[in-house]
């Protein structure tokens, strides 16, 4: 039998539940997760088999619209990932109306896509059925359309099903065993930044970053020193707190993250620098990776 192996964009709104649904069919936590939005910034692979047939999603950030250079880089990922698959996933929250569908619509995206209606965990059926029917009448434009509640573990194999319905036959891209292009030091950040998405409120998580400077890879023990980059001299001590506290719980919460991954001991040093308008300064963008 004929392999298949393609490119599927995650896409939709911010907190549409993007890197929720790719952890959950990957098998395996790499992205990070808030419920706050616009936590992801940048695209990711990950890489799921169903069966011999190979599945490449890429990770994006919400489609929305902002007058920040950062926020005008996550947008281009976003885009970027539309214009370059075989194959894209809406997510679309049941509880929200058609609209942030519709704007998707109008992007004329060339590949077909499947629109999923995630968080059905968290209405009745009867709503879930009243927002299928508000999607009846673009039935034209989707191949699918499947309602998906990741915490009750639901429909994983009928979506994976149907996405390799539209991937070209074609051999593994990738290794089989692996389940990412990213590299650890870009994982490891990715999970320091939830700790902070989880520990900090307000505007705070939105104007800082990580920079991973080093990590010590011994048998037992992997040891990490990164650097938190915030905006203002207020915020860097919001994020210390009171003696230090709030940076050691943001410290502990990422310990525990790498170490599910890792499976080893975690020994992680942080650091909190001040970068006054670090999300208009194409200088430090650059220095963080956000260039195209």
């Amino acid at each position: 039998m004929s392999t298949k192996a393609g490119f599927v964009a995650v896409v939709g709104k911010p907190n549409a539940g993007k890197s929720t649904l790719l952890n959950y069919l990957v098998g395996e936590k790499l992205a990070m997760v808030s419920h706050k939005a616009n936590a992801t910034r940048k695209r990711s692979l990950m890489i799921a088999m169903h069966g011999k047939d190979q599945i490449i999603f890429i990770d994006t950030p919400g489609i929305h619209q902002k007058e920040r250079k950062l926020n005008q880089f996550m947008l281009e990922e976003a885009l970027k990932a539309i214009g370059d698959c075989d194959l894209i996933l809406f997510l679309a929250p049941v509880t929200d109306s058609t609209a942030d569908y519709e704007a998707f619509l109008k992007l004329k995206p060339k590949a077909p896509h499947i629109l999923l209606l995630t968080k059905s965990d968290l209405v009745s059926n009867e709503k879930i059925l009243s927002t299928i029917k508000k999607y009846q009448p673009f039935q034209e434009h989707f191949k699918a359309l499947i309602p998906l509640s990741v915490k009750k573990g639901s429909n994983k194999n009928l979506i994976l099903d149907e996405i390799v319905k539209f991937l070209p036959v074609h051999p593994p891209l990738y290794d089989p065993e692996n389940l990412t292009d990213t590299p650890i030091r870009e994982i490891y950040k990715e999970f320091i930044r939830e700790a902070i998405f989880e520990n900090m409120s307000d505007e705070i998580p939105y104007f800082s970053d990580v920079i991973v400077e080093k990590i010590e890879e011994l048998c037992d023990l992997e040891k990490i020193y990164a650097t938190i980059i915030v905006d203002k001299q207020s915020q860097k001590g919001m994020i210390i707190g009171k003696s230090g506290a709030t940076l050691r719980r943001i410290g502990k919460n990422a310990r525990i993250l790498i170490e599910n991954l890792c499976q080893k001991r975690v020994f992680l040093k942080l650091f909190v620098v001040v970068k006054p308008g670090w999300t208009q300064d194409d200088k430090i963008l650059r220095e963080l990776g956000y260039e195209h």
